[in-house]
């Protein structure tokens, strides 16, 4: 079982939905990284803030080291509800001023000294962002640098890195989806010369191998050049086919005729009564012969014109007509009545006339040959939509049960022994290629129908174009 492969507009899409994908996977990614480092830098701003402030405040006083904590160093800090607060001051010597004794780190404070220094870290178990600010000391009873070391655990900071990055995933993915439709709009929009190219191709007659000449992309252009390449090679096939057929119908046909009429040219008065049911075997066979011979050819030729010929108007009266004078032979047995009515009005139909000559043949010579005693009848009647040629005889007919089965090749009804052959095959054929059928009327007061049903030349335009 062949795989169904998805269509290129899918194909496209889901590698584009793919790069968009990534490229929104890429985005979110840094908008996360963007938003934890804006969230640490604003909530920095304010820890160093605070600190300063409380650097700002020391004093000495008596070689002593004086601090009023300010409380405005806290209230900003303070806005973040969820975090909590602290803070230590280091004098000269290293010793805690104020604040929380262990708040501790491994940040050696020697180093800190015009520049604040920042660290993440641990206290009491929770995470904490802390800042060292060092302010120097230049009074005569006591000098150095001292320290203040703030921290803030850091709830609120991952709270705002997450909403910023909520927000970030929210006009990634409108951005992403609108991008993608967007995407899929182009994508459907360029792939249109390939459905152009495709209508152009089923509005083709099948019968036309001419060139196909369509305005397409440079990326079409090997595909389109392609087909043209293969049309050429199909049109000098068919043309080699039509013309085999051509010299095989002549040459088979010739020396059956020939040895027809060397069989007839045998003289039977010399012969004994087994050798003339020889020779009449020997005519019987040579007949069935040509005979079935002649339907091969006219099979291929029908075959042939089905998907070569282009269908044109044609007047189905002519054509049966000539049918009726090719098929009725001249050493027909004079008491059998033979007729030809047809209407006033000549009935149009969309055929090839070749191909329905040879139908309607087939199906007198089918008559003639296993279901004529005394008269046989052709006639051409139409309607508003179809057209019919029937062809009638007083024979035995063939039964409803067999109908469909004596349409296939080969076939032998079994009220008619010996006659199977490519008649009825051949005239079901053409008559489904012009888009009608081959039906069957049971014997009545009358005789058995056959005919030939085509839709009018207008209807089958219609059906056509549907």
């Amino acid at each position: 079982m062949t795989r169904r492969e998805p269509s290129l507009f899918w194909r496209l899409a889901l590698r584009v939905a793919l790069v968009l994908c990534t490229g929104a996977a890429l985005l979110i990614t840094a908008a996360w990284v963007y938003a934890r480092a804006a969230a640490d830098d604003a909530y920095d701003r304010l820890l160093l803030g605070a600190a300063i402030q409380i650097a700002e405040n020391l004093t000495v006083d008596a070689g002593h080291l004086i601090i009023n904590l300010p409380s405005s160093a806290f209230e900003l800090l303070g806005l973040a509800a969820s975090d909590r607060i602290f803070y230590r001051v280091i004098d000269p010597a290293g010793q805690t001023l104020t604040g929380y004794d262990d708040l501790k780190t491994d940040i050696d404070l020697d180093t800190v000294r015009a520049e604040p220094v920042f660290a993440s870290t641990e206290f009491r178990g929770v995470p904490v962002r802390l800042t060292i600010v060092a302010r120097a000391l230049s009074d005569p009873t006591l000098s150095g640098f001292a320290h203040v070391i703030v921290a803030q655990t850091t709830e609120a900071r991952r709270a705002l890195a997450g909403e910023l990055t909520s927000h970030a995933i929210v006009l990634v993915a409108i951005m992403s989806v609108l991008a993608l439709a967007g995407t899929m709009l182009a994508i459907r929009y360029s792939l249109q010369p390939i459905a152009h190219l495709g209508a152009a191709m089923r509005r083709r007659d099948p019968q036309d191998l001419t060139p196909i000449k369509v305005e397409a992309p440079r990326e079409l252009q090997p595909f389109l050049a392609s087909i043209n390449h293969f049309m050429g090679r199909l049109n000098e096939r068919v043309d080699l086919l039509q013309r085999f057929i051509a010299d095989a119908a002549h040459q088979i046909r010739t020396p059956l005729t020939a040895l027809s009429a060397q069989v007839d040219l045998l003289g039977q008065d010399q012969m004994d009564e087994s050798g003339r049911r020889h020779l009449a075997r020997v005519k019987k066979r040579a007949d069935e012969l040509a005979r079935l011979t002649n339907q091969l050819l006219s099979h291929a030729m029908v075959i042939h014109r089905s998907e070569s010929v282009q269908l044109a108007p044609v007047n189905l009266v002519d054509i049966a007509r000539r049918a009726f004078r090719a098929a009725i032979p001249i050493t027909i047995d004079p008491d059998i009545v033979v007729s030809f009515e047809a209407q006033s009005e000549a009935p149009m139909v969309l055929g090839d006339p070749v191909s329905l000559r040879e139908a309607i043949v087939n199906v007198i010579d089918n008559s003639l040959r296993h279901g004529t005693i005394s008269r046989l009848e052709v006639r051409v009647v139409s309607d508003r939509e179809k057209a019919r040629v029937e062809v009638e005889d007083d024979g035995v007919g063939i039964p409803p049960g067999e109908w469909e089965r004596v349409t296939q090749r080969f076939v032998t009804s079994r009220a008619h022994e010996g006659s199977g052959g490519l008649g009825f095959a051949i005239a079901s054929e053409v008559a489904t290629a012009h888009g009608g059928r081959l039906g069957f009327r049971e014997k009545g007061e009358r005789g058995f129908t056959v005919y030939l049903e085509i839709p009018l030349a207008g209807q089958a335009e219609v059906k056509k174009k549907k």
